[in-house]
């Protein structure tokens, strides 16, 4: 009897590498384009500064890393994440945009950043935490390497507002994501983005988990009706 490979764990690095040829696509059809608008509002909310050094968390295909390359053509970049394949079609993207020799690439796991203290001077990850099993010791980690007084900026899915339109991106998230995701990928891949939206702590408990982690919430701003969270926090003046 032939004996089958085990499927990658949801949420991990292998799962990514199996989409990975088709993750901007599928993120560009699935947000309506939105995607990147998300983006752009959270590399603001860095306040990045000429020379900064900034740390991309979940970097998977750049999008975030080249839009801070492009936001401030100064700013050192590194990009961290655990899918290879993901890694891969990055370096393709910056190679393309003649910013590779600017953005470092490193395979990691947010868990365990191997990096030293305050080694950077702002930090950003989207839609990355969701898929991180020990969220409070990634944003520990946050806290350990970005430097005091600088930002820690982070996007994440979540479920929409119960309005009508909230409704109709429910319908989105539920129905429409996994739909997409089966035709153009793989629907077990993406029968988990739905699940673990569904699963993510509502907005006011994961505030919560951030200060807990010893950072200060500047703000949150919910994106597209809700189906979207934007959180900027500070780590504190030393006291």
């Amino acid at each position: 009897m032939l004996e089958t490979a085990p499927h990658p764990a949801d949420g991990s690095g292998a799962m990514f590498d199996l989409i990975a040829s088709r993750y901007d696509l599928l993120n560009r059809l699935m947000s309506f384009g939105t995607d990147q608008s998300w983006r752009r509002k959270a590399v603001r909310a860095l306040e990045l500064r000429p020379g900064d050094r900034v740390l991309d968390l979940a970097t998977g295909t750049c999008d975030m890393a080249i839009l801070v390359a492009q936001t401030e053509p100064t700013a050192a970049v590194v990009g961290l994440d655990p899918s290879e394949k993901m890694l891969e079609m990055g370096r393709r993207k910056l190679a393309t945009r003649g910013i590779r020799d600017r953005v470092t690439l490193v395979a990691g796991d947010a868990q365990t950043l191997p990096f030293p203290e305050r080694s950077f001077d702002g930090l950003c990850m989207a839609f990355g935490i969701r898929n991180v099993p020990d969220r409070m010791r990634a944003l520990r980690e946050m806290a350990r390497v970005t430097r005091r007084g600088r930002h820690i900026v982070l996007l994440e899915l979540s479920e929409p507002t119960n309005d009508w339109l909230g409704a109709f991106a429910r319908w989105h998230v539920h129905v429409l994501v996994p739909f997409l995701g089966g035709l153009l990928s793989g629907s077990r891949e993406y029968r988990y983005l739905q699940r673990s939206i569904a699963a993510f702590p509502p907005v006011e408990a994961f505030r919560a988990m951030i200060t807990e982690a010893g950072l200060r919430v500047r703000d949150v701003q919910p994106l597209s009706f809700g189906a979207c969270h934007l959180y900027v926090a500070t780590v504190p003046e030393e006291s």
